[in-house]
């Protein structure tokens, strides 16, 4: 496993380049290929999850598998234009376990996410976003550190270098796996709730 230091990429061009050639740890030798973040490149807001599921590997792009529908839901819901933002990944590769022919999620190490964070900050290095979402514990844990609490800091802002606001909110993937209905339906208010909080800190998606 190689996890030695890199200079940031600091263009688009070199940042596309990288990923895909990504063996900084060894995900790369399991999964399909690598995914990039996708959206505008001047966008106000940037969403971060923990790493891409089986659609996203298997497409080669961010959020388009169910939690990624949903996350587009809750951002009409919330009155956020999806032009106006950009989603990506703290881990760029796919982590999985095979059972039978399903491919089931498994949680990226704290190495694996450590090794990705380059290719993390040369993103919003070259964004330079007013509020990044961190959603769920471990795209939080990325960008504000191991002690992070997601339960005790949920929706909370702070200043960070990458941006003037971050806060961190669920995985859309967490209301997929509530237990019932109602669970659901209230997951998803709390959400878009996070969302509407988090379009009052963007000057650009006050429209």
């Amino acid at each position: 496993m190689d996890q030695s230091r890199t200079a940031v990429p600091v263009t688009w061009k070199a940042l596309q380049a990288g990923i895909p050639k990504c063996t900084r740890c060894d995900l790369y030798r399991f999964a399909t290929q690598a995914v990039s973040g996708e959206g505008s490149r001047r966008a106000h807001i940037v969403f971060i999850g923990e790493q891409p599921g089986d659609q996203e590997d298997l497409q080669g792009r961010p959020f388009v598998g169910p939690a990624g529908k949903l996350l587009d839901r809750a951002l009409e819901d919330a009155s956020i234009d999806r032009g106006d933002v950009f989603v990506t990944n703290a881990v760029k590769h796919f982590k999985f376990e095979e059972r039978g022919k399903r491919r089931i999620h498994k949680k990226p190490s704290a190495g694996e996410v450590q090794a990705c964070q380059v290719w993390l900050e040369a993103e919003l290095l070259l964004i330079k976003p007013e509020v990044i979402v961190c959603l769920g514990a471990t795209a939080a844990r990325s960008v504000l550190g191991a002690s992070f609490r997601l339960t005790q800091h949920r929706g909370e802002f702070q200043e960070h270098r990458w941006a003037p606001y971050v806060t961190a909110t669920i995985h859309p993937s967490a209301i997929l796996r509530a237990p019932d209905d109602d669970s659901r339906h209230r997951e998803y208010d709390a959400f878009v709730a996070d969302l509407r909080a988090v379009k009052s800190k963007s000057r650009g998606s006050q429209k």
